[in-house]
């Protein structure tokens, strides 16, 4: 069988043998720029309220693992855009990502993110260590700022698991790329002041995945009460928060069955105490 040293160079080159990087991002920039969804371009006129915004992303530790959960709802201006868009992506096996802010930058961000990892794998051989995903996120929303300046802003939730010290991580990142490690919880978008309020009270230390579970559906639900932007759960359409799981055995994504199990035992709770549940001072 032929090695690609059998081939002109200008084969070579052409079907590329040897990208010569791990970095997808790097690789598609040296080769076709244009293909990239997210560039440093500078617009005419900012456009920031004229296209549909994501809202509200949790996040939360628990024994051995992370869950994070994201509301459907996506505004421009004050009109609701679309009530079931994805706001919570895989990015592989062991980490998930959530989008806050423009949701078509922030969409193509998730899917070039995933393709990023992946071209890392097949590349090297090996995965990235957490430190090493939530880095090569922040590179690409680095190079977002200057369409974030433009008010086309894109703020993710990175979260994964750790295998190394079994328990799940959240990063947090400002619009120029800082990536902050939270401990235990964290939100992003319209509603987070209210979301990571409700945290504070509702999460618990050493939680299994089931009772973090319903903290987080807690918690945008309480956002979605004080925020306009956040939509809380459908009942009437069906339409539910997006809930992932990622633990020693990998990313779940709940389904909708799942999901409407935990907000209807949380509504039924609701009817009694409006507010939700009550933290105990001690």
């Amino acid at each position: 069988m032929a090695s690609h040293r059998d081939l002109p160079a200008g084969l070579v080159d052409r079907f590329f043998v040897n990208s010569g990087s791990s970095s997808f991002t790097e690789f598609v920039s040296s080769h076709a720029p244009e293909l990239l969804p997210v560039r440093g371009e500078i617009l005419a006129t900012p456009i920031g309220d004229q296209v549909p915004h994501a809202t509200t992303i949790v996040a939360a530790t628990f024994a051995g693992g992370v869950v994070m959960a994201g509301d459907r709802r996506a505004t421009s201006g004050n009109m609701i855009s679309q009530r079931d868009v994805q706001k919570v992506f895989r990015t592989d096996d062991y980490s998930v990502m959530g989008i806050a802010g423009t949701a078509s930058t922030g969409i193509e961000m998730a899917r070039l993110y995933r393709v990023e990892l992946e071209h890392y794998e097949k590349m090297e051989g090996r995965t990235l260590s957490v430190n090493g995903k939530a880095n090569r996120l922040a590179t690409m929303i680095r190079g977002n700022l200057g369409m974030a300046m433009q008010g086309l802003v894109v703020v993710p939730l990175f979260a994964a698991y750790d295998p190394d010290k079994d328990e799940g991580r959240i990063f947090s990142y400002d619009v120029a790329g800082g990536p902050y490690e939270r401990e235990r919880f964290d939100a992003i978008g319209s509603g987070s002041i209210f979301a990571r309020g409700s945290l504070k009270k509702l999460y618990r230390d050493g939680a299994g995945a089931d009772d973090t579970v319903m903290t987080l559906i807690q918690a945008l639900y309480d956002a979605a009460d004080d925020d306009s932007a956040t939509g809380g759960p459908d009942v009437t359409r069906k339409i539910w928060p997006l809930v992932s799981v990622i633990d020693a055995n990998g990313f779940r994504r709940l389904t909708d069955e799942e999901v409407s199990g935990y907000v209807e035992q949380m509504l039924e709770a609701r009817l009694i105490s409006p507010d939700g549940p009550i933290a105990p001072l001690r």
